[in-house]
This record gives structure tokens, sequence and C-alpha cells, in this order.
């Protein structure tokens, strides 16, 4: 707004007239950019005289200026996610957090059907399709004697090498040590012959994106310089948890760098590529994690997820995606662990094992337990007579307008079916929702996890390792750095009249549903790979959907429902109330079921298990 206007008022958020709400899509606007464009534009952005006035085009050109600066927001800040009292989940299985991780994963295994090897083993046809192993399938082969750990890890580090080979190169490692990976195998393999094994997650392969510390493995964020300034004494607990339950870990994955973005470029060590068509992104940030387990290189990753980067991944690459609560998993060593945005959280092949590895990572740090009080973890009891009955009374809350607003109406019609098949096996109910100001929760959104990144990394971007980075991290520091602390106390706000509708919605429902990405895996700009990629308007595309849950730390899932024309996967997503991890495999659970013959597998796989 110009000078001597107006500001405009908003009215208190229990005033707002949510029936009268009209979605009105706005395009970002912003500039595409690569090669010598992505080094001018990054030079303009961090030039003292220059920079502020391009930084403060882009916001007024997508309205920030007018939503933070110039309206009264008459809500007080909320800094973090604040939940309103929950009430406890039907047909659940409490695994108490103070139990020993094998424990609760042997509690997790209960609630699943009982295993049929038979089922598994056996020639595929069209009854039986098969895409991914599943967690109990290797827990099987080993202990039925089909194979080994050690003989899975040498399979394992014959793909990552022939993968690493390949024209173009399928860089999904940053860190990668072959001996370790047989040592860890060893140790597991001789459990096995020995009867012993610890859990069912013994000898099970993981990755770890590059943001989370797993011991003796250096933590460099995907960047040159980060482990150089940061070593890695010990695990980070969610990694702690797991390595008690006996996993391997295969090594550190690639991201995006920072996780500043979510196309998964990199132009450091190469970008991960998608196994689907090599030509496209994986989505990001947690590229190399989603890459590996949609190739078959692993059975399981664990990422972080703070704008969606475990479920854009996770959506482009076919696999399950489950971002927990905020303040659910204890963050300690991971490079964002003081954030209010950010979680890490597993990606799988399947949602049975989202939530074996869910029920073993999952835990509150001490200081989240007294602040957020969060009701007791559970998982779904799947095998209980009334999983049916408590299906049938789910209410999916869908706001059609939103739904709709995608790049190619395949996506919604895709994630539509999903839905309609839900409801007429299992007779759930689709309402009608409305979630009003939805631009403001994307301003809301940028400017606190642009903030609290730029905080945690603004001592090494003042001492001179600015140029150390890629240029896109740097276009996007550039623009974090712009933001003022009235910015984000404004953002706070809107962080509060957000929670408000959704809380009001979830009145309503029990879940929300909507595609999971406004658009299929976006192809890579050749000129990209080198010097990487600025393209806020496919950021925006492919973010559409997924920030209610970081900025108001709601858990969500995306599971694969189809392919589009040129086979692509697309993911549907579905947010659940503030702890409410069970309910939303539950549902998870009976749309993967329904869904699992529109799946394929990717045309870049590797079978670690009958390699």
């Amino acid at each position: 707004m110009g000078g001597g206007s107006k500001p405009r008022a908003m009215a208190p958020v229990g005033e707002v007239d949510i029936a009268a709400v009209r979605y009105e899509p706005r395009p970002m606007q912003a500039p595409h950019l690569t090669g010598f464009g992505l080094r001018a534009f990054v030079w303009l952005l961090e030039s003292r005289l220059l920079g502020p006035l391009v930084t403060s085009a882009l916001k007024k050109q997508n309205n920030m200026t007018q939503m933070l600066q110039n309206t009264v927001i008459p809500e007080r800040p909320m800094y973090y996610p604040e939940f309103p009292p929950q009430e406890p989940e039907q047909g659940v299985v409490v695994v108490a957090e103070d139990r020993d991780p094998v424990e609760r994963v042997e509690e997790a295994v209960q609630c699943l059907a009982p295993y049929d090897p038979s089922a598994r083993f056996t020639s595929v046809d069209e009854k039986n399709p098969f895409l991914y192993w599943k967690i109990r399938d290797f827990a099987y082969a080993y202990r039925s004697g089909i194979t080994t750990p050690s003989a899975v890890a040498d399979h394992v580090i014959a793909g990552v090498e022939e993968w690493n080979n390949k024209k173009p190169p399928m860089p999904m490692l940053i860190y990668f040590n072959a001996d370790d990976l047989r040592k860890q195998a060893d140790a597991s393999t001789k459990r096995f012959e020995q009867g012993n094994p610890i859990s069912v997650l013994d000898g099970i392969f993981f990755a770890i994106k590059d943001d989370i510390d797993c011991f003796p493995y250096p933590s460099k964020s995907g960047t040159t310089f980060f482990d150089k300034i940061r070593t890695v004494e010990k695990d980070a607990v969610c990694v702690a948890r797991l390595r008690k339950c006996g996993v391997i870990f295969i090594g550190k994955a690639n991201m995006h760098e920072f996780g500043l973005g979510v196309t998964g470029n990199n132009a450091n060590y190469g970008t991960a590529r998608n196994p689907h068509s090599i030509d496209r992104y994986t989505g990001g940030s947690s590229s190399g994690p989603a890459a590996l387990v949609s190739s078959g290189l692993c059975s399981a990753a664990i990422g972080t997820d703070g704008g969606g980067s475990v479920r854009i991944p996770s959506s482009l690459c076919g696999i399950v995606g489950l971002k927990t609560t905020y303040g659910r998993t204890d963050m300690t060593g991971v490079l964002c662990d003081a954030g209010t945005v950010e979680v890490a959280s597993p990606l799988t092949a399947s949602v049975e094992d989202s939530m074996l590895v869910y029920s073993a990572l999952a835990g509150s740090r001490p200081m989240d337990k007294l602040t957020l009080r969060p009701l007791p973890l559970c998982v779904p009891n799947l095998v209980s007579s009334d999983n049916s009955n408590i299906l049938q009374s789910v209410k999916v809350g869908k706001y059609t307008e939103w739904f709709h607003d995608v790049s190619d109406s395949e996506i919604s019609n895709t994630c539509d079916d999903a839905l309609n098949l839900l409801c007429s096996t299992f007779g759930c109910q689709i309402e009608e929702i409305i979630l009003p100001e939805l631009e403001e929760m994307r301003t809301a959104h940028v400017v606190s996890i642009g903030s609290e990144a730029l905080c945690d990394l603004n001592a090494h971007y003042q001492e001179g390792r600015r140029t150390e980075l890629t240029l896109d991290t740097r276009t996007s520091l550039a623009l974090f750095g712009s933001f003022t602390s009235t910015d984000y106390v404004a953002s706070q706000c809107i962080r509060r009249r957000i929670m408000y509708y959704h809380m009001e919605a979830f009145k309503k429902v029990d879940v929300i549903a909507t595609p999971t990405t406004g658009m299929t895996a976006p192809k890579i700009p050749p000129s990209a790979l080198k010097v990487g990629e600025s393209d806020y308007v496919v950021s925006a595309n492919l973010m559409r959907f997924i920030l209610a849950p970081n900025l108001l730390g709601l858990p969500a899932i995306t599971v694969p429902v189809g392919h589009d024309k040129q086979g692509l996967p697309i993911g549907l997503q579905l947010i659940g109330r503030p702890w409410g991890e069970a309910s939303l495999l539950r549902v998870a659970s009976a749309v993967e079921e329904l869904c699992l013959k529109k799946r394929n597998r990717p045309s870049t796989f590797y079978d670690i298990l009958k390699a």
C-alpha cells in the first residue's frame, strides 16, 4: 500500500463468517533462474544497495508487505503450536514412551494382520500384486534362512556403486562406507545365527538424511563445509532408538542444501533423480531418502519435514511419508532441533512399515512433554474387531475449491477416486469444509521457517561462509534476511488464526484430505545441475497443500494412490488432529490397500532381497 493509505484491519478470528469465504488462488510471482541468470540474480540480492530493492519488490508482488506490515491482526502471537485438549483415539494400543523401543515395536507388530509368507514369497499374479518387500518380509527371510543381513548388505553395496556409476549418475547418498555397512550387517547376521535377533527391525536397512546425526558419519546437511564446523559425537535420539532395535544404517542420504528447497537439487553432490523417471526431480528436501526407498535400496529412511520435506518427495517418488505431530519426536541431534515447524519422520514403502518405524523412533523430549502435553503414544489396532466400525465412522474433510487447485486435473481426480473408493468400501463420509486465509498461511510459514533457518545459520553466514553455499540457498537466505522482527511477530499472529480455523474444521471431521502436491515430479533442467536453480513458482505448486501440518504442528501422511499419464506418482495427503498419528495410520492403511493395484514399481529398481 502506498504512503497515506489506511491500514487493513482483519476481523477477530471468532467473528469471521467462514461459510462466506471464497477460495482465491494467487499464483506465486517470481523469476525462474538457472545458470548465468541465477548468478546475476544472487549478485543483485546480496548487493547492499540493490538487494533490499529486489527483495522488497518480490514481497510486494506476492502481497507479503501488505499482509505483514500494513495489516492490523487482532490475535496475539503463537510462537509454537499450542494444541487444544484432544480426546483419546479409538481402537488403539498405547505403546508407552517410557518403554524400550524394542518393546514398542513388538507391540506394534501385534496390531498388524498375521504375517503370511506364502503370499509374499510365491509367484506374483494379478490377485497378489507385489511392489516392495516389507520389513516383515526381511525379518522372515532372515529367520527362515532364505538370506542373511550380510548377503543383503552386499546387494546394497553393489546397488549403490552401480547407480553412482550410471549415466547420468543417481547420487542418493552423500556419505557411504561399505566397510562399516558390512560390519553392521555381520553383527546382525550373528544374532540371527545365534537365534537372538533384537526385534523385527534387526537387519533392516535404513538411510538417514544428512541433517540428522548418525555417529560416526559426518552431518554435512548437504553442504561442502558444515561437518568441518560441527562435529558429530553421538547419534541423534531418533537414530539411537532405531539402533537399539538392530537397524543397519547404510549412510547419509542426499538432500537439498540445508533443507532450503523442495526439489532436491544439490549442485554440491549431484541431484538425486526420481526412480520413476530419471529426468525428473525427487522432490525435497529429503530427496536422497525418498529415492533410496523408492528404488528398493533400503526399506526405510528418516528425513526431516519443515515445509513438506518428507511428504513432497514421498509423493513424487510413489512411497509413504509420515509427518508426526510437532513435539512427538525428540529432535535432539537434528540440525534444526530448535525450530517450531520441523520434525524428524519416516519414509517407507508401505503404511505398515511406517507404523513399525514410528513406534520405534517416536517419543517427546522432557521439555515438550511439559509445554505441549502430548497424548499417549499409540498405534492403531488393525486386527481389532472394531477396526471396520471405526473406519465407517470416519468423516473426511474436503475443501473442494482448494482440492482442485492443481496443475493438472488428473491429480485431483485421482485423489478424488481414492476418497470415493474409501467411502464406498468402508462407509466413510466426505464433509465439505472451508479453510480461510490460505494465502496468509503461506506467508506466515515462509517467514517462520525462513527466520528460524537464518537464525540457526547466521553466525556461519556472516563470518564468510556465504560464498561456499549453493546459489539457490543464497537466494533463500537473502530473502529470509529481509524479514523483520515485526514480520515474524505478525506471522505468529496469523499462525494463531490458522490454528483456530483448522480446529473449527476438526469439530466436523476426523481427517482433512488433499492432494499431497499441486503437480507431479517436475523435470530437471540440464542447466540446473551445475549451479542449481531458483523456481519459486514450482516450489509453490509442490507446497500448496502441505503447509498447515508444519505451521500448526499437525500430523499428516501421504499415500500413493496412482500415476498420471506420464507414469509419475500421485499422492493423497491426510491431515489429522494433534497427536492423531494412530487414526491417520488407520485411514492411510485402508487407502493404501484399496489403491494398491494402481501403483507401479519404478522403472529404476534394485531388489536387494533377491538380487
